[in-house]
């Protein structure tokens, strides 16, 4: 591992990859090393996977800020609470008990694709930084009321504000060579990035305990197992636009249906029937094999005692 470093990937003009490895230019220190394999985990943005392959990036139209406020804002609820405003914003605040007392705020900006201008504007300002982004936020949230103004002070005394567009990546494919990609790097998706990843890490690590020094055959696995489950749930997206109402007519319609759904259960019949029916998708994971000599000390000396089962 090496910390507070970039990398590039060298093209194959420039000793490049090949089928026995891969070259990695440090950007910073701009030594080249060789490795078996570059995981390309960086993110939606992710430098690596732009420099090799070809990814359609479709931008969801949703901002969101994350931050910590140091201030208890929801004054001792256990409860966490939002407000949509018009024009697709929201704010939403939950209180945080580590450290007791702090709360996580998200300020949300949703525009739908006719939306240009506004669009093009909460862009702009992301990409110029933080402190630009900052300023428009202030602006935005400025005639919404309720606890906007105490948490865009908190927003101005925060050490972790995160800024980012919510996005889906659609890749034709997961590995070129000893490159792979891992993640939102590859398959970022709204609602199921966490989950997808965490599948996407099982089945890659698996597929290369399996077979071992064929490195290429279990990119091939990894592929064919993850890509298929992640087109089938990349969708169209709209949902955040009809969670954050423009009007407010939209916003009195929203409501109504919460209640209504949440009222008569709704929300848990559908889940339910859904869960009997067998609509929802999954993605069946391969079992492998717990390789002998990888184990944590302990869950081996618990191994050889027969305690542990050896399959994961």
């Amino acid at each position: 591992m090496v910390w507070g470093e970039e990398v590039e990937v060298v093209s194959e003009e420039d000793e490049g990859t090949s089928r026995n490895g891969v070259n990695v230019r440090f950007k910073r220190g701009g030594s080249v090393e060789r490795y078996d394999l570059l995981a390309a985990a960086d993110g939606i943005g992710s430098q690596i996977r732009d420099s090799i392959f070809s990814a359609q990036i479709k931008d969801e139209g949703v901002h969101l800020a994350y931050f910590t406020a140091k201030t208890d804002l929801l004054a001792g609820s256990t409860y966490a609470q939002g407000l949509n405003a018009t024009r697709g914003r929201t704010i939403y605040i939950r209180p945080d008990p580590n450290p007791a007392g702090h709360c996580s705020v998200i300020l949300l900006n949703a525009t739908w694709p006719r939306q240009i201008e506004e669009r093009r504007r909460l862009n702009d300002a992301l990409a110029a930084g933080k402190e630009s982004y900052k300023r428009l936020l202030e602006e935005e949230f400025s005639d919404v009321g309720w606890l906007a103004p105490e948490a865009l002070k908190e927003m101005r005394a925060t050490d972790d504000l995160y800024c980012s567009v919510i996005a889906q990546v659609r890749a034709s494919k997961l590995f070129e060579k000893r490159v792979v990609l891992l993640g939102d790097a590859g398959y970022a998706t709204p609602g199921l990035g966490t989950s997808l990843a965490i599948m996407g890490g099982y089945v890659l690590a698996g597929e290369l305990c399996r077979n071992g020094a064929d490195i290429e055959r279990s990119l091939q696995k990894y592929e064919d197992v993850m890509l298929p489950f992640v087109k089938s749930q990349q969708g169209e997206g709209g949902l955040m636009q009809l969670a954050s109402p423009q009007t407010a007519w939209g916003i009195g319609v929203l409501r109504m249906v919460v209640r209504v759904v949440t009222g008569l259960r709704l929300d848990k019949l559908a889940m339910s029937v859904s869960g009997l029916m067998g609509w929802e998708k999954k993605l069946e994971l391969p079992e492998y094999e717990w390789p002998e000599g990888l184990a944590w000390p302990e869950v081996e000396a618990e191994a050889r005692s027969g305690s542990v089962n050896r399959k994961r």
